[in-house]
């Protein structure tokens, strides 16, 4: 996700950091060796971090 910079917007440290967590919780989702519990939890922490990112 790339956020349009208007001037007064600025793209953060944090916003960047949080960008990557989520495409590591993705790309671990994908791992077909992970556990249904292992998929509830990274699928609950996507859902968290979406929503803190306003997703």
């Amino acid at each position: 996700m790339v956020k349009e910079n208007s001037g007064k917007n600025k793209y953060t440290c944090n916003e960047y950091r949080e960008e990557m967590i989520l495409a590591a919780l993705q790309r671990r989702l994908q791992q077909n060796n992970l556990s249904e519990e292992e998929k509830t939890r990274v699928l609950q922490e996507i859902a968290e971090l979406e929503k803190k990112m306003g997703l």
